[in-house]
């Protein structure tokens, strides 16, 4: 099949992500990205895999459900997340996600109030519309005062633009860059670069390898693709036939992208294609091709 040319997976599908930071076998690669990235106080010895679906406080509450959700041996936790497209109310929708492990450390009974520290990470392979004109692909989000004083340390949101990220391999100056370059191009690689040979980033490429995939996972991936590229393909088709007005400024395009998102989360909830036709305002052919 088409998708099965490359040598590597892509790791901004679901599967592609979930295999590569998201298993007891990555667990050194989701260890070496967050200690890379993060500016911890010390690095982060082990991480152990929380269960990914949150559930509200009561039965007709929201749940939240992360693509991985972990904890460190210091009890702190961390939210990673590859978002693909644009969606309306993103940054709530993140800020509503981190309620969810801060809710949870309450105690029974008497208790302090003491807290670990959140960490949400978001992987995105879109740009923040407000956000155009600036070149910084690292957005560090935490709560200060008005003296620009850090207020709250135990909390911290860090998004990640990819679209922004262009530097060449030879340009790397870091292992985050290192990490960002390998996500970025994954796909792309005939071999493990040079660079990255003998270090904890041959063992992406060893993971990531479409030969060492079960059939089971095979099948996983492909559907995993084809969703991918029919999220990017509405979205292209919108914009060649004028759908999306105001494109240049991408609003619009946000819109568009935020209702492939949600049409396909109704869609393997079960909910009949005429019914999510009527609520996102896609075409019931659309809908079936995602």
């Amino acid at each position: 099949m088409a998708c099965m040319k490359a040598r590597y997976l892509n790791p901004f599908t679901d599967f592609g992500f979930k295999k590569l930071f998201g298993e007891e076998a990555s667990k050194p690669l989701l260890k070496d990205f967050l200690n890379s990235l993060l500016p911890l106080d010390y690095p982060i010895a082990d991480l152990n895999f929380r269960n990914a679906e949150q559930l509200g406080t009561g039965e007709e509450q929201r749940k939240a459900v992360y693509d991985i959700y972990c904890q460190d041996t210091q009890g702190n936790y961390f939210i990673v997340e590859m978002q693909k497209s644009k969606q309306n109310f993103f940054k709530d929708r993140t800020v509503f996600y981190t309620t969810f492990p801060i809710r949870e450390q309450a105690e029974k009974g008497p208790w302090n109030y003491e807290l670990k520290a959140v960490y949400c990470v978001g992987i995105l392979d879109f740009v923040f519309e407000e956000d155009k004109a600036n070149p910084d692909y690292l957005h560090e989000v935490k709560l200060k005062n008005r003296h620009n004083k850090v207020f709250y340390d135990k909390y911290a949101l860090y998004f990640i633009e990819m679209p922004k990220f262009h530097k060449a391999e030879s340009e790397l100056a870091s292992q985050l860059e290192n990490w960002l370059y390998l996500i970025k191009h994954l796909e792309e690689f005939p071999d493990v670069p040079a660079k990255f040979q003998h270090t904890i980033l041959e063992q992406a490429f060893e993971i990531a390898e479409l030969a060492h995939l079960t059939e089971d996972e095979r099948k996983a991936y492909e559907d995993s693709l084809k969703h991918y590229r029919d999220i990017l393909n509405i979205v292209d088709t919108a914009r060649d036939e004028g759908k999306v007005e105001g494109f240049i400024e991408g609003k619009e395009v946000g819109k568009i992208e935020g209702k492939i998102e949600s049409a396909s989360k109704m869609k393997a909830d079960g909910i009949p294609v005429s019914k999510i036709s009527e609520y996102t305002g896609l075409t019931e052919e659309e809908i079936a091709n995602l």
